[in-house]
């Protein structure tokens, strides 16, 4: 097993159980379990009606989303992730929750493979394709998992936010845009991002920053038509100590710093 894909595995089962058991409320578990929806307003207003879709929800994680998809209106979801910890956690809200969901524990890249199905809706949000190496590998499994006519949404954090770090109340730019695959970002975090006071011990990780031109490059060159690209000045997590909540469960940057984007959405079709 790759080193980099191993560290993050267990860096991400330790995390998931720990976000299983959330402390913070960051997750909306109570709110899903109950037949609610853990999506923050911006990806809620940007899906579109999911009535009759088959959605696959790529990184699922702990499938608190996958399930909101379905409470949402979508004729079935399935959800994918790498992480067994993860899935063992999604398996027992989607019991808790008497919500029909099914989960699968693949690699991103042997998704196609794994699920052995095409779906209407590919579901990418919040903190996926930078643990990725590859962005143009994944663009094409996006593309095999989606039928002719069906459609990705994809929103995360923006890559200028990832190339930065906060130092002196200020957003410094320290990462290149481009993050070589065989040279990931290595980072040691004792605590997850949702402010959970328990320490990790599994501490090591390893990222990618991908441009967002290499992003709309690579789905078009997996074949898919580009809808729209977006970026907001919000994103789902603190990313910075200073950072203020402006919407529910949203952070931007504070008064008096100059703005950058801290997210972006992308709509992209499978031609029929």
């Amino acid at each position: 097993m790759d080193e980099h894909f191993a560290a993050n595995l267990a860096n991400w089962n330790e995390r998931a159980r720990l976000h299983a058991s959330d402390t913070t409320g960051s997750y909306r578990i109570a709110q899903v379990l109950s037949g609610g929806s853990s999506l923050h307003a911006i990806e809620a207003g940007e899906i579109g009606d999911l009535a009759g879709l088959d959605v696959v929800h790529l990184q699922c994680h702990i499938g608190l989303d996958t399930l909101s998809l379905k409470h949402l209106g979508a004729r079935s979801v399935t959800g994918l992730d790498f992480s067994p910890d993860a899935l063992a956690a999604a398996r027992d809200f989607a019991a808790r929750a008497g919500t029909n969901a099914r989960f699968v524990e693949a690699s991103l890249y042997d998704a196609p493979e794994a699920l052995g199905a095409q779906y209407d809706l590919a579901f990418v949000t919040w903190g996926a394709i930078n643990w990725l190496p590859e962005i143009a590998a994944w663009a094409k499994v996006v593309a095999d998992v989606l039928r002719p006519g069906g459609r990705l949404y994809l929103l995360e954090g923006h890559p200028v936010l990832n190339q930065c770090e906060w130092r002196d109340g200020q957003p410094v730019l320290t990462y290149d845009h481009r993050t070589p695959t065989a040279q990931p970002l290595v980072f040691d975090e004792t605590q997850t991002y949702t402010g959970d006071a328990r320490p990790l011990t599994q501490t090591r990780n390893y990222e990618w920053i991908h441009a967002l031109s290499d992003i709309v490059n690579a789905l078009i060159g997996a074949g898919l038509r580009l809808d729209f690209l977006r970026e907001h000045d919000q994103i789902a997590w603190r990313a910075f100590p200073d950072m203020i909540e402006t919407g529910v469960d949203l952070f931007s940057l504070p008064p008096g710093v100059p703005r950058l984007p801290m997210s972006f959405s992308i709509g992209a079709t499978k031609p029929l």
